[in-house]
């Protein structure tokens, strides 16, 4: 029998798509575009738009494949089930911890054609749902998720009631999958979840100490500040990078999404000697203003931003950084955003991706008073965008003449493009096939937001 998919929303739901595919494929099932006898829809659940689009794709699924097992998860089916059961060509449900179990579960349907809903409350999940050795590649690089679930609650995201409370996946299992990547000549890995800055939080005391035991941490564990609640297990993110680190077929290991909070004296220190990791950081801000990200719940200030972002600049001079800004909140006054506009400005930030505020049905925010209008959430928007691609450009120029190294990726009108591990856009006019090679490139001229070389 054959199958397809459709994937909306982050790296976490790709690389879940990925392992369900591979969990049919390991039972004989060959994977298609079109005409599949099963199809599964990857729903998403980040914004009220993300959800239209996931009911429109799940319609869309069912006309491109009439004859299909229809199957919904993800985070839509997770917090919106019984939205979805009003979708007749909807075949199966399933919540974000039956993903594992798809294989078995349509196998099930097939036999007795009767309806099937699978969609447990994902709160009482402890346990990081193991789907296995999964490959999961982005052009060049692997994908490797790490953790599950969220505790950060802020005011204008469902994810936490999506994703549930954070759960750690074993670091044998990911140094594993990352193992059987390098087999296929992947050099570079990319480490996500949902908030991999809380990785190893919830490991209790035993597993902490069985953990640092097997991976040599054998100096007692000196817990930090209690008020940095990022720091609550003893092997912890820092700690998995490290081991990742040792492993030799990798030659690059780029980090998710972080949070300032995660960037302490000591983490720096020890990341610092983590020689593969790419000088390339996403650190989430959301605003540049302080009364707006107390009522966004983001559990810092824009002055410890800043002291991350010196830091990180302390320790690597060539560092590029970006992160998500939304406007629009609500409350935002137009003297907030010009706050966060000249923070925004002060950070110097390589990119910057740029968000309207969604109104999201379960959060505290949809009730919030003063709600943004559309037109003034277009024109910030514009604003953010214009000023990010001024400040990538002006960083740009500071490289020119410099020799970099280049993972290149794709082909595209003639050039061949990649990015530095400070996560610059660089291509070479060439015919050669320059795909998962890695070259020393001088880098001569800008063309818009790209950097045009020349391999040496």
């Amino acid at each position: 029998m054959k199958i397809s998919s459709i994937t909306l929303g982050c790296k976490v739901n790709q690389y879940e798509t990925n392992a369900m595919e591979q969990k049919f494929m390991e039972k004989g099932y060959k994977k298609v575009e079109n005409n599949a006898d099963i199809c599964i829809v990857n729903t998403c659940s980040v914004t009220n738009i993300a959800e239209k689009k996931s009911r429109q794709m799940l319609r869309r699924a069912k006309e491109l494949n009439p004859n299909a097992v229809l199957v919904a998860c993800g985070c839509y089916a997770q917090v919106a089930e019984q939205e979805i059961q009003k979708i007749p060509e909807v075949d199966i449900i399933l919540g974000n911890n039956e993903k594992e179990k798809i294989a078995e579960i349509v196998e099930e349907y097939i036999s007795e054609h009767k309806k099937i809903t699978d969609v447990k409350d994902v709160m009482h999940y402890s346990e990081y749902n193991e789907f296995g050795i999964t490959t999961h590649t982005e052009l060049n690089r692997a994908v490797i998720k790490i953790q599950d679930g969220c505790d950060r609650f802020c005011t204008y995201c469902i994810i936490p009631y999506a994703r549930g409370a954070v759960r750690s996946r074993e670091p044998e299992s990911i140094i594993e999958e990352i193992k059987s990547v390098t087999k296929l000549g992947i050099k570079e890995v990319v480490l996500t979840g949902i908030h991999i800055a809380s990785y190893g939080k919830d490991f209790n005391k035993t597993k902490v100490a069985e953990l640092r035991k097997k991976y040599g941490y054998n100096e007692e564990y000196k817990a930090f500040d209690p008020k940095d609640d990022l720091a609550t297990g003893g092997f912890r993110f820092i700690e998995l990078i490290e081991q990742i680190n040792k492993i030799e077929e990798i030659e690059a290991i780029r980090l998710g999404s972080i949070e300032p909070k995660l960037i302490t004296e000591e983490f720096l220190s020890r990341l610092s000697k983590c020689e593969k990791v790419c000088h390339h950081f996403h650190l989430s801000l959301q605003s540049g203003c302080d009364e707006t990200l107390a009522r966004m719940n983001r559990r810092y200030t824009t002055e410890e931003f800043m002291k991350s972002v010196e830091s990180l600049r302390k320790i690597y001079a060539d560092v590029a950084l970006t992160t998500d800004i939304i406007v629009g909140f609500p409350g935002e006054t137009e003297n907030e955003f010009n706050t966060t506009y000249k923070f925004l400005e002060s950070v110097n930030f390589y990119k910057m991706h740029v968000f309207k505020y969604s109104p999201k049905r379960g959060t505290k925010a949809l009730g919030m008073p003063n709600q943004v209008s559309s037109k003034i959430k277009e024109e910030r928007s514009k604003r953010l965008i214009e000023l990010s691609d001024r400040l990538q450009v002006e960083q740009n120029k500071k490289y020119l003449g410099q020799t970099m190294k280049v993972l290149f990726e794709e082909a595209e009108n003639g050039y061949f493009k990649g990015h530095t591990g400070n996560y610059i856009l660089v291509k070479v006019e060439t015919k050669e096939n320059l795909e998962n090679q890695i070259k020393d490139v001088k880098l001569e001229k800008l063309d818009g937001l790209d950097i045009i070389g020349s391999i040496l």
